[in-house]
């Protein structure tokens, strides 16, 4: 309204009807207060608390003894542009990744993972299968309706007695390179 008014000289009628708004509406001045106070202290809570969304905020400004409303408060909260702060994504790993060694022997590398399947009831059952890398030779397959940790560990201790201990476990991209023998 006001560039139409001031660079092409038109009167605030035109320039009123050029933009489709009744010209009372130009000249309609706001009586709202300003609520200086209360935006400072709503942005020294949102700062302090900063997961606390408008509701939360709210809260604490009654208890403080502050009366206003909640719509009233949703609205001085996105005018001064406060928002609850996102949560930081998924931890990356920093830097590239070597690439896994090929094992040169025996007992190196044990590959462990876990298949399952239904029988015709519809009953499931999972089957471990341990694998050394090296040789493609399956240690052990293990059948059950539920493997836990302690019986992957029992497992693995029973495979160990029987060839010794390997330098590393994987399973499933997970890399286990704990001392295996203690």
């Amino acid at each position: 309204m006001n560039w139409a008014m001031k660079t092409k000289g038109y009167n605030q009628r035109r320039a009123c009807a050029l933009a489709g708004i009744d010209p009372r509406v130009y000249r309609r001045t706001s009586k709202r207060p300003a609520d200086t106070e209360l935006r400072a202290r709503m942005k020294e809570l949102a700062s302090e608390r900063r997961r606390f969304g408008y509701r939360r905020l709210h809260i604490l400004l009654k208890r403080e003894g502050w009366e206003v409303n909640w719509k009233k408060l949703y609205r001085l909260y996105r005018e001064e542009g406060l928002t609850v702060r996102k949560r930081g994504g998924r931890k990356r790993a920093v830097g590239t990744r070597a690439p896994m060694a090929i094992p040169q022997g025996p007992n190196q590398r044990w590959s462990l993972d876990f298949m399952s399947d239904a029988l015709e009831d519809g009953r499931r059952f999972r089957v471990l299968n341990v694998i050394d890398d090296f040789s493609r030779e399956c240690l052990a397959a293990v059948v059950d309706t539920s493997i836990g940790g302690a019986r992957v560990a029992r497992e693995l201790d029973r495979i160990a007695e029987l060839r010794g201990y390997p330098c590393m476990v994987v399973s499933d991209n997970v890399l286990c390179r704990e001392n295996l023998a203690a």
